[in-house]
């Protein structure tokens, strides 16, 4: 894996033919959180294969911004490729500059009330579907409730209810299949089992239901701003005049329906399972919602009024990032911390690892909303990094944080969760993203 020279130290506890494995598959969190105390930079072995796993902020940043030789790729990314195509998210260094470059006005602060106002709309629908005493699948109700979100954000009126309640059960089936084809040999991911059916034939409909609506809309409107992102979309332009293709439309509304669902779906998720923990803090929320809102649907004005909702989120984010581990691929003999390091070699960054340093964060393991209060010292720059860093952060930070910090004051504002008699503890499951395994709730009406 790397060349001449001072070579990568290995991390500790590695075993003859297996490596790591052991311990990654017995407590994979708490191994990588244990890493940083090895060093900055070190070697894990997955049976015959080795990765580099960067442990320092710093020097993390530093290899992150230089996204030309540690270009998108690795079998999570070749995975993500097969539903999500050459979008923001997964596209080569080579196509990612003028992608972003067309796709930023989407993103701009000026369209942020907007889709404010859509998320709010969905939001205030989907929560007050909900029934007095009825047991919650968080998972799946955030999800659902995010994908609706984006959806509607994606092509405002331009889907029936229907159409969006289809998107979010593909989606959750595409994410689904993702993390089982990542662990699955290339020579058996075409078997024709369930799973694999299941999993081409939602991306299959979820691709169908893009094109024909950007179809649609191309058909019917010149020029029109509706007030989402295909909107911008369409009218974005090169300084030659050339536009995205509908290819590229297509892979961009994907990834971005994609990311925004289960990013958002897990964040949530994980703060509503904090809070049935820790009562002190959920009286605070409740109180600050009741305030702020006194149950009207939010606005975009509220959001800076909504600070102890949006300290849940950011904390939420810190203690359970959704994208835990992330990879990066080499394409040119380089060196890391004055480590040589041979192109191809698979390179690791994980935010939980980050996250858990307790010189960057103290008591990591402690879930503490008020540690981001203005009063309190913050982390270094990159010390915190839930939507990544460098050339391929995540586009859509500001418009996940404003779904997010929305959709826990509706849901606040209006219920109180709680975990039914008899439920197991709720522990991490470990797919392309954190989720919380098995997290069921009870929903009880709020009166003020």
């Amino acid at each position: 894996m790397t060349t001449a020279g001072n070579p990568i130290p290995t991390a500790a506890g590695a075993r003859p033919l297996v490596g790591h494995l052991p311990p990654l598959i017995r407590d994979p969190l708490g191994f990588l959180a244990s890493l940083p105390k090895q060093g900055d930079v070190l070697q894990v072995r997955v049976g015959p294969t080795s990765v580099v796993v960067l442990c320092d902020p710093h020097l993390m940043h530093e290899v992150l911004r230089n996204d030309r030789i540690f270009d998108k790729g690795g079998q999570m990314f070749d995975r993500y490729r097969e539903s999500l195509g050459d979008g923001l998210g997964t596209c080569p260094h080579s196509r990612h500059r003028r992608q972003r470059r067309l796709v930023q006005p989407a993103f701009h602060p000026d369209r942020m009330p907007g889709y404010t106002e859509i998320i709010a709309t969905q939001t205030a629908t989907q929560v007050s579907a909900w029934r007095e005493g009825q047991i919650l699948d968080v998972m799946a109700e955030t999800t659902a409730l995010a994908a609706r979100n984006v959806a509607a954000a994606l092509f405002s009126d331009a889907l029936t209810p229907t159409a969006r309640t289809q998107i979010a059960q593909d989606l959750a089936t595409i994410m689904a299949g993702i993390f089982r084809r990542m662990l699955t040999p290339p020579l058996l991911d075409r078997l024709p089992t369930p799973g694999t059916r299941r999993y081409f034939q939602a991306c299959t409909r979820l691709r169908r239901t893009i094109d024909d609506t950007l179809a649609q809309r191309r058909a019917t409107t010149t020029g029109s701003d509706h007030g989402d992102l295909l909107s911008m979309l369409l009218a974005a332009r090169d300084d030659d005049g050339r536009g995205l293709t509908d290819a590229e439309i297509s892979d961009q509304a994907v990834t971005f329906l994609m990311g925004g669902a289960e990013t958002v779906g897990c964040t949530l998720s994980w703060a509503l399972h904090t809070l049935t923990a820790s009562p002190d803090l959920e009286q605070r929320l409740h109180q600050e919602v009741d305030t702020v809102l006194d149950g009207r649907r939010p606005e975009h004005a509220d959001l800076a009024k909504l600070e102890l909702t949006r300290q849940v989120v950011d904390e939420t984010l810190r203690r359970y990032p959704p994208a835990w581990i992330v990879t990066r691929k080499v394409t040119t003999d380089t060196a890391i911390s004055g480590h040589p390091v041979s192109a191809g070699t698979t390179v690791v960054y994980s935010p939980y690892l980050i996250h858990q340093r307790p010189d960057l964060h103290p008591l990591p393991g402690h879930f503490d909303a008020d540690r981001w209060t203005p009063e309190r010292a913050q982390p270094p720059r990159h010390g915190f990094i839930p939507f990544g860093t460098g050339p391929r952060k995540c586009i859509g930070e500001q418009f996940g944080l404003i779904e997010a910090t929305l959709a826990l004051a509706t849901i606040a504002s209006h219920w109180r969760l709680t975990p039914p008699p008899g439920t197991d503890r709720v522990r991490p499951k470990l797919v392309a993203t954190l989720i919380p395994r098995g997290l069921r709730l009870k929903a009880t009406a709020r009166t003020r």
